[in-house]
């Protein structure tokens, strides 16, 4: 069992999977999910897969459709996409400013031990690690401000955007977009943090 799945409560766990089926288009939108069919994959009772579910709907990666069951959600429209971008730079933008100053060396040491992690991937050209990762940068962003309220906002919106992450024709920018938002930050300056995050969210 991978290190980073100890913790994890068995519904936590098959969600981790589905979140990175989806995640890396190995589920697609409109895909219909059984919960028979996963529990016999994860040799697990229903129950597991239904929380699973539960989560995942919640992270806004599962939809439940009347007369049709669980599915992938569909990505954000061309239309509303750039409505989506804007609201997580604002959730992002005011979390980074409301903490900068009170953010601690171990908020810097963890996010420099994900920003590693994102490098590794980058490396290896591992898109499945990659957006893992980039998503574990920026919820460590918004975790620090401590508030569930903006956590449960925020989260769904970052969700679909990762979802089919491509939009980098060369991987290794992911890693140097967020080596400058965490420059400026070990800097102490605040306005190109900021202008780094906004750039970052696309």
């Amino acid at each position: 069992m991978p290190a980073s799945e100890i913790y994890r409560t068995l519904p936590e766990q098959i969600a981790a999977r589905l979140r990175q089926d989806v995640l890396s288009s190995r589920l697609k939108p409109g895909d219909p999910l059984r919960e028979i069919d996963l529990s016999e994959r994860f040799g697990v009772s229903r129950g597991p897969v239904r929380e699973a579910f539960r989560q995942l709907t919640q992270q806004g990666l599962l939809v439940l459709e009347p007369n049709k069951g669980v599915r992938v959600a569909q990505n954000p429209s061309v239309e509303v996409r750039p409505l989506v971008v804007e609201l997580r730079r604002t959730i992002e933008r005011f979390v980074l400013e409301s903490i900068f100053e009170r953010i601690t060396a171990s908020d810097i040491t963890l996010w420099e031990e994900i920003l590693a992690d994102i490098r590794q991937a980058c490396e290896r050209n591992d898109l499945d690690a990659l957006t893992e990762h980039d998503l574990r940068f920026h919820q460590a962003i918004i975790q620090s401000h401590d508030d569930r309220d903006l956590f449960a906002l925020w989260q769904p919106i970052a969700m679909r955007m990762m979802m089919h992450y491509n939009r980098l024709d060369d991987i290794m920018d992911s890693y140097r977009e967020h080596a400058r938002i965490l420059d400026a930050i070990r800097a102490g300056d605040r306005a190109a943090a900021i202008d780094a995050l906004t750039a970052n969210i696309q």
